[in-house]
């Protein structure tokens, strides 16, 4: 069975390969994005980045009935939007939040998710490759 999957990117994601290195690598996510799509020739897969949370929203809200999952790094959102986890809470299509660091290992207030409640699960820390477990887990649960 074919899958679509649409992966958010939130604020500062479109510097990967060059910001914070020693936490998020040298590859820039065009880079992934194009590994992630060889990895899984069978899943149609789509990429939506932006700084703006309310263009985040806007992303989420129109993957709904459109996309089988969604795989949502939502950066520093994660830990202060009440709005983005009410988006995903409203939309039917199921999410799993990404991190590549380990947010946990972070400051304190990167403990905290608004996000992760309503989301079907949560890959922290695991780099670039937080993104292909994401991937590959609805590619085992789908329908």
């Amino acid at each position: 069975m074919f899958m679509k999957l649409l992966i958010v990117n939130g604020p500062n994601l479109n510097l990967l390969g060059k910001r914070e290195p020693g936490v998020y690598g040298n590859a820039s996510f065009e880079e992934l994005f194009a590994e992630l799509k060889a990895a899984f020739p069978e899943v149609e897969l789509e990429t939506l980045q932006s700084n703006v949370e309310g263009e985040l929203i806007n992303f989420l809200h129109g993957s709904d009935g459109v996309y089988d999952g969604v795989v949502l790094n939502a950066g520093a959102y994660t830990h202060t939007s009440v709005a983005l986890g009410d988006a995903v809470k409203a939309i039917s299509t199921p999410v799993v939040e990404v991190h590549m660091s380990n947010i946990f290992s972070r400051e304190d207030f990167r403990h905290v998710s608004y996000i992760a409640p309503h989301c079907v699960g949560s890959i922290v820390g695991f780099g670039m490759d937080s993104y292909w477990l994401a991937i590959r887990w609805f590619e085992k649960n789908k329908s």
